[in-house]
């Protein structure tokens, strides 16, 4: 397998390409890390209308996380590495914008052991 075919590879029919499986897992990321950023907003909440509307909107942003990953035919062990380094990016940019949590070195530099580990796996040509 050519690097550049190093997700469209891993899809069982091969039917999609790179790039949509890689925005579907940018897609993936983004609800997963704003479910639970929303879920961290409704347990900070002193509203209750407010709180319940923040949990169900993370319920179903979480729950769309879980369907948007798992419904195409991939081995998403193969896209992981992708995947994490889609959601700890995303993460970090929640919870600072919206949480005002700058990321400490010590975060960063785990980040940037993430990010590489994360190209070692997508990148492999087994």
């Amino acid at each position: 397998m050519k690097t550049t075919d190093f997700v469209t590879g891993i899809w069982q029919n091969e039917r999609m390409n790179r790039t949509t499986a890689i925005l579907i897992l940018f897609l993936a990321a983004i609800l997963e890390a704003g479910g639970d950023a929303l879920v961290r907003a409704g347990l900070r909440s002193s509203a209750t209308g407010a709180r319940a509307g923040l949990f169900v909107l993370g319920a179903v942003a979480l729950f769309s996380y879980g369907w948007t990953v798992n419904a195409p035919p991939w081995d998403f062990g193969r896209v992981l590495g992708l995947y994490v380094v889609f959601f700890f990016v995303i993460a970090q940019l929640m919870s600072w914008f919206f949480f005002g949590q700058l990321p400490a070195r010590s975060v960063l530099i785990g980040g940037l052991l993430i990010v590489s580990g994360g190209l070692v796996i997508a990148l492999a040509q087994e």
